[in-house]
Order: C-alpha cells, then sequence, then structure tokens
C-alpha cells in the first residue's frame, strides 16, 4: 500500500487515503513521483461536476518522478531516468485512432489515468496525487532533464492541450494567432504560439492581464469587451485557441477570423450559446475542437519545450494545502498553474 489524497464523495474534502499500486508485468514502469500539477479536471472530478466520478478519486494526470524499476520487457526506460505521465495511461493499440497515434480518441475507450475502469486490478484507477504509479511503459514519457520538473508537469495536459491544435494546424513564423483567455490553459497557448514565431494577440475580457499576457510573450492584447478594438481586428486572424472553460457566445470571436481561418475550442466542455450560421458561412471559417494530445505528440511537445526552454508558470505547494488550493482554483486566484510538491506526502 502507498500513501495518497483522496476525495471520498462530491462534498468531501481531499484527505489521506491508502491505495495499492499492480506489480511489475513484463512491460511496466514504476515511477517514484515528484510533482503532480492541478489541473481544473481535478476539481470537476472531485466534486462530480461532470456527473462521471467514481470514488474515491484520486486525482492528478501532470505527474513528473525518477523510474525507480522496470519490467523485463522494457527497452526504453531505466532506473534514474526523469519521466512523465500524463491523462492516458492505457489504450486498445489496435483501433485506427491508435494506430494513429491518437489514443486519446481510442476507439475501444482509453484508459484515463485516474476514474477509468482498471483492467488489472478492477475497479477504476488511481491518479498522481499519490507516492508513486505503475504505467506501461508505452505511456511514459521522456522529460527534458534541462528544464525545471516540477515547472514540466502541467506540461502533461495543459501543455499538450494547447501544443497539440497549434501543431495540427500548422502554425508557423508570421501566422496571426489569438489565443483567447489568459489561465491554465492561455498562457501555455502564449508560450507556444510565440516560440513559434507567430503574431501573438492575447486575447481577454480584462485589461488588468495585459502586462502579465506581454511579459509571456503576446506581441499586442485584445480587450473582447471594446467594440472597436473588435472591430479593428476583424477578419485578420489565421487562427484563434479558444482556452474559456466555460459556455459562451463564440460569435464575437467568430468574427476575428480570416477567410478559411479556424477557431479550436479547447476549454468548454459544456454547451455553447447558439452560433449564428452566418458567422462562419460568410467566409468559409471553421470551429473545431481538440482533445489533449496522443503520446508520440505528447513526446513531441516535451522535445519542443526542452529545446526552447518553454515551461508552465507554477505556484508549488505542498499536499496539506490541496483543499486551499481547490478553493483558489475555482475563483481563478493561480498564476497559472499549482503543483504538488509530493515529497510533502511523506509527512502526512
Amino acid at each position: 500500500m502507498i500513501k495518497a489524497y483522496a476525495a471520498k464523495a462530491s462534498d468531501a474534502d481531499l484527505a489521506p487515503f491508502e491505495l495499492e499500486r499492480r506489480a511489475l508485468k513484463p512491460t511496466d514502469v514504476k515511477i517514484d513521483i515528484l510533482f503532480c500539477g492541478v489541473c481544473h479536471s481535478d476539481l470537476h472530478q472531485v466534486r462530480n461536476d461532470w456527473k462521471n466520478s467514481k470514488y474515491p478519486v484520486v486525482p492528478g494526470h501532470e505527474i513528473v518522478g525518477k523510474v525507480t524499476a522496470i519490467g523485463d520487457d522494457v527497452k526504453n526506460f531505466k532506473a534514474g531516468d526523469l519521466v512523465g505521465v500524463g491523462c492516458l495511461v492505457d489504450s486498445c493499440q489496435e483501433c485506427g485512432a491508435c494506430k494513429d497515434d491518437l489514443e486519446q480518441f481510442c476507439e475501444k475507450g482509453a484508459t484515463w489515468t485516474y476514474n477509468s475502469p482498471d483492467k488489472h486490478l478492477g475497479g477504476h484507477t488511481f491518479g498522481g496525487y499519490s507516492e508513486s504509479v505503475v504505467v506501461d511503459e508505452e505511456f511514459v514519457l521522456r522529460v527534458p532533464e534541462n528544464i525545471a520538473p516540477e515547472a514540466a508537469a502541467p506540461l502533461l495536459c495543459a501543455g499538450v492541450t494547447t501544443w497539440s491544435p497549434l501543431s495540427h494546424w500548422k502554425i508557423k513564423k508570421g501566422d496571426k494567432v489569438g489565443i483567447i483567455g489568459l489561465g491554465g490553459l492561455g498562457h501555455m497557448g502564449i508560450k507556444f504560439a510565440h516560440a513559434m514565431e507567430a503574431e501573438v494577440v492575447m486575447i481577454t475580457t480584462s485589461p488588468d492581464k495585459s502586462k502579465d499576457a506581454k511579459r509571456l510573450g503576446a506581441d499586442a492584447v485584445l480587450i473582447s469587451k471594446d467594440e472597436d478594438q473588435m472591430k479593428k481586428h476583424q477578419g485578420s486572424f489565421d487562427f484563434l485557441l479558444n482556452t474559456i472553460p466555460v459556455g459562451h457566445d463564440l460569435n464575437p470571436y467568430a468574427a476575428l477570423l480570416k477567410r478559411d481561418a479556424t477557431m479550436v475550442l479547447v476549454g468548454a466542455v459544456e454547451p455553447l450559446e447558439a452560433l449564428h450560421g452566418g458567422s462562419i458561412i460568410m467566409g468559409r471559417k471553421r470551429i473545431a475542437g481538440s482533445l489533449i494530445g496522443g503520446i508520440k505528440e505528447t513526446q513531441e511537445m516535451l522535445d519542443f519545450c526542452g529545446e526552447h526552454n518553454v515551461v508552465s508558470d507554477i505556484e508549488l505547494i505542498n499536499i496539506q494545502d490541496i483543499n486551499k488550493a481547490y478553493d483558489r482554483l475555482q475563483k481563478s486566484d493561480v498564476k497559472y498553474r499549482f503543483v504538488i510538491d509530493m515529497q510533502s506526502l511523506k509527512s502526512s
């Protein structure tokens, strides 16, 4: 049994918990967890906002740690390696999506790092708010040694969630890219688009975020509540990355797109306000969605981060402060991701 933190009901605080990890199978890697990012999805699952939570919930899918043991058939990792585990720990590996390295869209259902059926032990999977984890090597990622491991943790979800659409839609030098919303996702979108040498515009409702947006790499800031500013930028964007996490009106943003340009949604997993057909028909514009990234793509993102020294802006906390962090997360009171120092779990 190992130490962890879990919520036992939707109205319960996270508290100390013990769980069992499976014995090493031939292709398994055992990882001592050093840091685990806190994603808004963790809060949604703990509170059962999506009505699919299984209790007890041990959240955490932004895991960075050191390999401590490997199965007999493991080829790509050894003890001491700095590695990561993101949102995925298994998939069928046989369907069209998996063969295309898009395991997150596995046609038989991906196994998520927590709150998915556990085919090895029964019950459901437990995440990274714990001392260690055992994962098949196909779902273990190599973390560049030249970046801070604690700041690398959120790359495993927030990072790849924003990297994937920027990469898939082939953002390049000189493209005018708008990042809508400055939070855990938005701040990574700015950093990636800037590193790709795009012209980056932070689009926000809050003028007081302008200074920080430019510090992160934005070339300009567009206040979406300012009608004159919005009209000035109308029809000028090659790409929009929409990170707003709640339902909202897409029409004003669609008006910013050039002909044949795309806005990708990565934040709002819920109903949106009505979209006027004319806002996309007039200009052959596209509204698309994107979900994290496959393992190959996530590794490409990590390698890019190592090459360009891109990491998340974080606030490091102890596990004992996780409930306070959730309260602050609910109020968007963090710049821009909480990360748990999992060594603090030893004193629980």
